[in-house]
């Protein structure tokens, strides 16, 4: 797992209830210090860092960035919260196992502000994704959505919390689906292997 900030989805990942096919191997960073390393540190998980300031380079940190993942041996690559985008050099060692959250119902909102543009759109749902992770800024294949109604008295911090909840909850249940059986990628369209209702 890769991580920038609270933690939260790795904590909700490790909080999910047993037994579950998957375990989090490790917890890496951008950042010398951050609440999802501080709770990796608290569950005993392994961690590290690689900053993009010791490098020469976005594409040199991307290869190192790469190597240090890939010596966990990981099945799935989670960006939980992580702040940086990733190219080429980290994508191609991860092809379609590279999986990140995102606050909104994409391809409406993507970028750093989805609660704000979905305001300020006035949209009545907007909700969470989780996507595959391309090149492109929040643009890889879906994986799952949920909906989320936005409220008439909803600001930015109210309507982004009640998101955060169901961002935590659906991650989860992709990050068992992807781990439990196999799943493909056509194109755009990702086929889990957990049954549909």
């Amino acid at each position: 797992m890769l991580a920038s900030g609270s933690g939260t989805l790795l904590q909700a990942l490790l909080d999910a209830p047993g037994p579950k096919p998957f375990r989090v191997a490790a917890v890496g960073s951008d950042l010398t210090s951050c609440g999802a390393l501080d709770r990796a540190v608290a569950a005993g998980l392994p961690t590290f860092t690689c900053r993009v300031a010791d490098h020469t380079d976005r594409a040199a940190w991307n290869v190192s960035l790469a190597e240090a993942v890939s010596e966990h041996a990981p099945d799935l690559v989670v960006l939980a919260g992580f702040m940086k985008l990733l190219a080429t050099d980290f994508l191609g060692a991860f092809d379609h196992r590279v999986i990140n959250a995102h606050p909104s119902l994409l391809p409406a909102f993507p970028g750093m502000h989805a609660p704000a543009d979905a305001l300020a759109h006035g949209v009545k749902l907007t909700g969470c994704t989780v996507f595959l992770v391309d090149a492109g800024v929040d643009a890889g294949p879906i994986v799952a959505q949920r909906a989320v109604p936005v409220a008439d008295d909803d600001d930015v911090a109210t309507l982004h919390e009640r998101i955060k909840v169901v961002e935590r909850s659906l991650l989860v249940d992709v990050v068992t689906a992807l781990t439990a059986a196999p799943y493909s990628v056509h194109g755009r369209k990702v086929v889990l292997g957990w049954p549909t209702n």
